[in-house]
């Protein structure tokens, strides 16, 4: 009897738990500190989050870093585009000061870098901000770094990148990227273009901005597919999100929406 008693007691605080989505700090704690850095990701970690963001490029010379333009003005007032451009001339560049005098100094990190910070546990949102070029040496790092498989997630708006991915790295999860907009009226693309997508590519759910229809998540969700959203700083809205059965949450203030949720 007792026992019975004690499982109705806790099976509430169970499901509570098990309802929460993931929080996932865009691009580090990106409110705080400068967006892609390893100042960023750390305080990220200390902050709570269960998993960081962030935006990866290949460089001239094959390396793969950590930053979400395809050229460096708007961080740092020089341009160079990063897909033209040697790591050893990019880490030249400051990509802290913009941020906060206090990060000056910062420099673009090597996705090894940020690998090197994830704990036990945590995971990582690699979004891919190139083409399928990417697949095979971001593979080769993921390899390298010793982070089990459930730790690496890959996020892309370009499909050929996932399906590339899904095919060699088929243990990783990975979401499809997708902007979906109010267009005269009409939510486009239609959810059955998202879902075939889904499909073709062999996404196992969808990464969105977070308001999109009702019925489109439940579309989703009744596919077998997971839904994840960005980027969601209004604690209100993340707790509304909780209702829809999200699998993540991502976010510039982790610790602001952790407390909230």
């Amino acid at each position: 009897m007792f026992y019975r008693s004690f499982l109705f007691l806790l099976f509430p605080l169970l499901s509570a738990f098990a309802s929460n989505p993931m929080i996932v700090a865009h691009r580090g704690s990106s409110h705080e500190a400068p967006e892609n850095t390893l100042p960023a990701f750390e305080l990220a970690w200390e902050q709570g989050a269960d998993a960081v963001e962030g935006d990866f490029l290949l460089t001239k010379d094959n390396q793969i870093v950590c930053f979400h333009d395809k050229d460096t003005k708007r961080l740092t007032g020089q341009k160079l585009v990063v897909a033209q451009t040697s790591f050893a001339n990019l880490q030249k560049l400051d990509v802290g000061k913009w941020k906060n005098e206090k990060f000056r100094g910062t420099r673009m990190p090597l996705i090894s870098d940020v690998f090197a910070t994830i704990p036990q546990g945590k995971k990582i949102f690699v979004e891919v901000k190139c083409g399928p070029e990417i697949v095979e040496p971001l593979i080769k790092e993921i390899e390298k770094s010793g982070l089990k498989d459930d730790q690496v997630v890959l996020i892309c708006f370009n499909q050929e990148v996932i399906e590339q991915f899904k095919m060699m790295r088929p243990q990783h999860k990975a979401y499809w990227l997708c902007r979906i907009k109010k267009k005269e009226g009409e939510w486009m693309p239609s959810i059955n273009k998202i879902l075939s997508t889904l499909k073709d590519c062999q996404a196992d759910g969808l990464d969105s901005y977070f308001a999109i229809p009702e019925d489109y998540t439940k579309a989703v969700l009744d596919s077998g597919y997971e839904w994840h959203a960005w980027t969601v700083n209004d604690p209100q809205v993340a707790k509304e999100l909780v209702g829809r059965s999200i699998s993540s949450i991502t976010t510039d203030r982790p610790m602001e929406i952790r407390k909230a949720l």
